[in-house]
């Protein structure tokens, strides 16, 4: 076998009994690193503290990975305003956290005979998001459902974010001048009516 120290330098090719000899004079293991090599390649090194090591970087690898889920917001042909801003806000909180969104139209009845109302409603969602998130699958009819698939755009989120920071240090007051004349102004107007 090929046998590699436990710095990482070459040993050359030893006999399998050696190479366990040596190991146990340095207090390691023998490792086989690669079996299936022309002679097969082990390594002497401290086998608990490889394993340790090994865990602790598929720890932070998980640790870094974004956990991305579909989200589904479900909408009707016949939806009111109030619902349709309820449910466009919470689709606008998913993107914002990350979320893909799946915004699915659902059909009953004779409603299946006027898709262009679904696709109208579907198109209204994408104008109310805006840039903050781009249509990753595009509507389309299944059954009685129509549905599109909707992922957050990080690049325009930094860019309006940007923005209004930037909108924030140009005007700190918050443009609370206004409110303060609107209640200066009633308050003048109630001292005249007394």
């Amino acid at each position: 076998m090929r046998l590699i120290g436990p710095d990482g330098d070459q040993l050359g090719i030893k006999a399998v009994p050696e190479a366990l000899r040596m190991a146990k004079g340095l207090d390691l293991d023998l490792v086989e690193v690669a079996p299936m090599a022309n002679p097969p390649v082990c390594r002497i090194m401290d086998y608990g503290k490889f394993r340790y090591e090994e865990a602790q970087k598929a720890k932070d690898a998980r640790r870094k990975s974004t956990n991305v889920s579909v989200k589904e917001v479900k909408f009707r042909p016949k939806i009111g305003k109030g619902d349709f801003d309820t449910k466009v806000r919470h689709l606008i909180g998913f993107i914002n956290e990350g979320h893909k969104v799946k915004v699915t139209l659902q059909f009953r009845g004779r409603e299946m005979a006027h898709p262009e109302l679904g696709s109208r409603i579907l198109d209204g969602v994408i104008e109310a998001v805006g840039p903050i998130a781009r249509v990753e699958n595009q509507a389309r009819l299944e059954g009685r459902s129509m549905s599109m698939v909707l992922a957050p755009d990080k690049k325009a989120q930094d860019a309006i974010r940007k923005a209004a920071e930037q909108q924030d240090e140009a005007d700190p007051q918050g443009g609370s001048n206004a409110e303060d004349e609107d209640q200066q102004d009633s308050s003048e107007a109630l001292q005249e009516d007394r």
